[in-house]
């Protein structure tokens, strides 16, 4: 059923429309004064617009903005920040001070250039590259509707609101995320766009003349276009929106810079102050002689009064929820808490031991889908994917049923060839809470991923890529398809975990260390190659929680260390075994996280790297190698962009062999002997 649109508060006769917009272009047009930065164009534009919307319809409680079952709001323009900070300010958002709009883009406030998930109360998702919030509100949808097809209308009945410009349209990433919520058919994404016919450069017609309407119906969607300064217009176009049974895109006709009178609809409103000039001209055009700052009373009181409707709807859903048996409400609440239920590690547990006790010699990739297998049925909020690649990637297990248009209670989506939209909206089904997402695609097309993996890491949310086919050893699809570059790239992103596990057990702890960080996403690099199990089970002890251990460590001491990762490992340990015939005493590491060993103690690190010259073993370019090896230290690895041949000789060819890593450690230890000689 279509959720009914909250009671409207009868505004004061004393109190308008325009006022109360007025009241956010104001809001919007003095901060960006202040701070002589910003973008107050598209405030002044879409002020008629999100009035209506928080006015009229949108559920919401400022007292508890992480409430489940609230309407999302998405500022897909993230540049129109103002728009977002003067709502919450407006309608009572804690801490969100009229005094932190005066602090607008300045250090410390609550209120930076563009919004900021877990930063500010009220901010839904991180936004500002253009396009990441129309597809990220693609997630949040797609997530309400998997809930509710498990709870219930009585408790899961929400919509997604966007405000999405025609920058994000522009964007490619916009394609994929209309196609995939037409094709799902979300009729709970309601997508306002701000038709003003403005980019930073002039005219859109300077670079664009598609057909927004078309392209949407095109897509599944339905399409509508009024003009988004008539309150009854908007009012109207979102109830129709509303009954529909498909995702709606409302084209709002406005004017940038509305009321200014020498900038609106025009590309000098977008990013830049006014003036005092011509804010002194816009004050006097649409009669709003208040200083700046200043809310009359009686409009902030009519605000406040929109912010605190919503209280009873949500103190209703608590009570309902409540009143649910215990075997209704323990599945909800589990959903919702973000912990991993006790039957989880059990489940993992059988499964190391059987490959502590089998040894399985099998691509990390295969050893994955085994521990999916095993995790989707202790884990019931696991959500899976793939863009297009299910069967390379490996990632859907025999008892997930797939997510379909009108069919949502399944537990996989087949994204299509989508690897940007897939990570986007898996950053959106994160945010919006009831599910783990995690994803498949080749590691090569990790850059297709990359501004969405970036926004995840820089917004803390727990996501999971699975990114197999991780090195040359994928073999004849040649350098287009091999990664060699990726690794690094990847580990150069502030707050996100890039496992590359050796074998099985490693696949395991590298999936155990995912789904336990709530606060970062992850990328799962996987071989396409068999990788044999070196390891025992470690008595349940998660190595890879390490990020680096020793794997083998001479009993009479080491005279060199190879460091390896993933299927290199291998690779190292038969060097130690030549190395050793040459009475040269060789420790190996495996390193599968970068990430989590710069986390460990000084001590740690150095009980690990030991003090004698090491050799790093990884088929990829060096990155952050030096800093693990030193000045002592050699890398074995890619400088080119590999080639087409089967693996085996591949490796052999670009000289990442056991043999090459015997040269390697004889030439290091020469050398350091030959400094000690002279020193």
């Amino acid at each position: 059923m279509n959720a009914p649109a909250l009671s409207r508060t009868a505004s004061r006769p004393d109190v308008s429309h325009a006022e109360m917009a007025n009241a956010i272009r104001f809001l919007a047009i003095d901060a960006v004064e202040r701070a002589k930065s910003g973008h107050p164009g598209m405030p002044m534009g879409m002020a008629d617009v999100a009035t209506v919307l928080f006015s009229r319809f949108l559920k919401f409680d400022p007292a508890d903005p992480a409430w489940p079952d609230r309407d999302r709001f998405v500022l897909s323009a993230g540049h129109g920040s103002m728009l977002l900070y003067a709502l919450l300010y407006l309608t009572g958002y804690e801490g969100i001070t009229i005094d932190e709009l005066k602090s607008f883009r300045q250090w410390g406030s609550k209120t930076p250039g563009h919004p900021e998930y877990g930063h500010t109360p009220g901010v839904e998702t991180t936004t500002g590259p253009l396009g990441q919030g129309i597809a990220t509100a693609v997630g949040m949808a797609l997530a309400e509707r998997l809930m509710n097809a498990r709870f219930g209308d009585h408790l899961v009945d929400h919509y997604t609101y966007v405000i999405a410009g025609d920058g994000c349209l522009m964007e490619g990433l916009s394609h994929e995320a209309i196609s995939l919520a037409g094709h799902l058919g979300l009729s709970r994404l309601i997508v306002l766009f701000d038709d003003n016919q403005i980019s930073i450069d002039g005219s859109t017609s300077l670079s664009c003349s598609d057909d927004q309407l078309a392209r949407f119906k095109a897509s599944g969607w339905s399409a509508s276009s009024i003009d988004g300064h008539d309150p009854e217009a908007i009012t109207a176009a979102i109830e129709q929106a509303r009954l529909g049974n498909r995702p709606s895109m409302i084209a709002c006709r406005t004017v940038i810079g509305f009321g200014a009178p020498n900038r609106q609809g025009s590309e000098k409103a977008h990013g830049a102050p006014l003036g005092a000039e011509e804010i002194a001209k816009t004050r006097d055009a649409l009669r709003w002689q208040h200083a700046p700052f200043q809310i009359p009373e009686p409009v902030l009181e009519q605000w406040r009064e929109i912010g605190a409707r919503g209280r009873t709807t949500r103190r209703a859903w608590i009570e309902r929820s409540k009143r649910l048996d215990p075997g209704a409400r323990s599945p909800l609440h589990d959903a919702l808490n973000r912990k991993l239920p006790c039957e989880y590690a059990a489940a993992l547990a059988r499964l190391r031991d059987r490959f502590g006790t089998e040894r399985p010699n099998i691509a990390s990739r295969q050893a994955s889908q085994l521990v999916i297998d095993v995790i989707a049925e202790a884990l019931p909020n696991l959500l899976g994917g793939s863009a297009d690649l299910t069967h390379s990637n490996l990632t859907k297990t025999k008892g997930q049923q797939p997510v379909q248009p009108d069919t949502f209670k399944g537990s996989y989506i087949h994204y299509g060839v989508r690897e940007h939209g897939m990570a986007a909206a898996m950053n959106g089904i994160a945010l919006h809470g009831g599910f783990i997402p995690y994803g498949g695609t080749f590691l090569a097309f990790a850059d297709y991923c990359r501004p969405a993996i970036r926004l995840a890491a820089l917004m803390g949310v727990r996501v999971i890529h699975v990114m197999t086919h991780d090195s040359i050893g994928l073999g004849e699809d040649g350098p287009t398809h091999q990664p060699v570059e990726h690794l690094a790239s990847l580990r150069a992103i502030p707050n996100l975990r890039v496992f590359r596990p050796a074998d099985a057990i490693e696949t395991l702890e590298a999936w155990d260390c995912a789904l336990r960080s709530e606060a970062s996403p992850s990328v799962l690099c996987l071989s396409r190659q068999a990788l044999p199990t070196f390891r025992e089970a470690a008595g349940g002890i998660n190595l890879v929680a390490l990020g680096a251990y020793v794997v083998i460590e001479p009993e009479e001491g080491r005279d060199v260390t190879l460091i390896a990762t993933g299927s290199e490992v291998s690779i190292a340990l038969e060097a130690a075994k030549l190395l050793a015939r040459d009475n040269i005493r060789a420790a190996v590491v495996s390193a599968p996280c970068f990430e989590l060993f710069r986390r460990q103690s000084p001590e740690y690190q150095a009980d690990v790297l030991g003090s004698v010259p090491r050799i790093g073993v990884e088929a990829a370019v060096e990155g952050e190698w030096a800093r693990w090896l030193g000045l002592s230290g050699e890398f074995i690895g890619m400088t080119g962009f590999g080639a087409s041949a089967p693996a085996n000789a591949l490796y052999r060819e670009f000289g990442i062999t056991p043999e090459a890593v015997v040269t390697a450690a004889e030439r290091c230890l020469a050398r350091t002997r030959m400094i000690a000689t002279h020193s």
